[in-house]
């Protein structure tokens, strides 16, 4: 818990209301169907002229940890995702088509919201919760509470779990 404090205080973390139409995403999930769609969601409220942020909870924030976000993989959902193997190969397929649509992979749509002015935000309960430190994310994330993200939440225009 002393650690979260550290990075609250250090990053003067206290949101405030949005100033603007603004828009927020939750990830919460660390595959690429749990990653992808907030990030492009946010990338495109952004080119639409709107404030937006993605808040990363439970497993979705793995993807903002340091060397994370190139190990996140596509589950296959039902009984197959339990085949051994099954998830690697599916990942695989995915990463190919992502790659033959012309896609960014997720570490360059990451650095694209960055780019655009998308907010990363981590869940400070998740955050204690895996007992991490300030050192363990990417550059330029946020660590708010649940209280902080639902206040910031009541001004934005938009607020989608994904």
């Amino acid at each position: 818990m002393e650690a979260s404090k550290e990075m609250m205080e250090k990053k003067g973390t206290q949101p405030g209301p949005a100033q603007k139409e603004a828009a927020t995403f939750i990830c919460a999930r660390d595959t690429l169907d749990g990653v992808y769609p907030p990030l492009l969601l946010a990338i495109n409220a952004k080119r639409q002229g709107m404030d937006a942020a993605v808040f990363f909870t439970f497993m979705g924030l793995n993807a903002i940890r340091k060397g994370w976000a190139k190990k996140i993989k596509f589950q296959v959902p039902g009984f197959l995702g339990a085949i051994p193997g099954m998830s690697s190969m599916a990942t695989g397929m995915m990463k190919k088509k992502i790659e033959n649509a012309g896609i960014p992979d997720i570490e360059d749509m990451m650095d694209m919201a960055k780019a655009e002015g998308v907010k990363f935000i981590g869940c400070q309960m998740t955050v204690d919760m895996m007992e991490l430190g300030s050192d363990d994310f990417i550059e330029d994330v946020e660590i708010w509470t649940a209280e902080d993200y639902m206040k910031y939440a009541k001004t934005c225009k938009i607020n989608m779990f994904i």
